[in-house]
């Protein structure tokens, strides 16, 4: 009888261990993200790739893009890099960050919004944005505040929204 409640009770302890092990060694995919983004740290419109540094759906990340915009021979380049926190569980986050924005400015003559030329700058951003961003893969999405600042001028409302797919 004894012999045979410490089987059980060897045969247990195996069993819960085995489960154990089996639940921490089951890898946990990292979030990455591709977006377009309309305002945010892109400035005017922009396509993204974001992702977690580690095996995670939040932690610390980071993003780059690129975006262009020009019409009647004036035109904008912009290139947003920055790095980011996401908080949350499940898939609904809140992200926090900060990078900056290479911009780059052609007129081809003196017009409404642009003097004649070209010139470049670097514009520092922050992001505080909802996002909503599945847990396997799919549709995300991303909306919130992007402040902007670059020499004496910050503009703390300027906006961002991004549509994307998360894989």
């Amino acid at each position: 009888m004894k012999t045979t409640k410490l089987l059980l009770s060897l045969l247990l302890v195996v069993v819960t261990l085995k489960s154990f092990a089996q639940e921490s060694t089951t890898p946990v995919k990292r979030a990455q993200n591709v977006f377009v983004e309309l305002g945010g740290q892109g400035l005017i419109f922009s396509a993204n790739y974001d992702t977690r540094f580690g095996n995670r759906r939040d932690g610390l990340g980071g993003r780059a893009g690129i975006g262009y915009i020009g019409a009647d021979g004036d035109n904008i380049t912009t290139v947003p890099i920055s790095l980011n926190y996401l908080l949350g569980k499940g898939k609904n986050f809140f992200e926090v960050g900060l990078g900056a924005t290479f911009t780059s400015l052609t007129a081809s003559g003196e017009s409404f919004i642009f003097d004649e030329g070209t010139s470049s700058s670097v514009i520092g951003t922050m992001s505080f944005a909802y996002r909503l961003q599945p847990v396997d893969s799919g549709f995300a999405l991303r909306a919130g505040f992007t402040p902007v600042f670059s020499g004496t001028n910050f503009i703390p409302y300027y906006a961002g929204f991004s549509l994307g797919y998360t894989f």
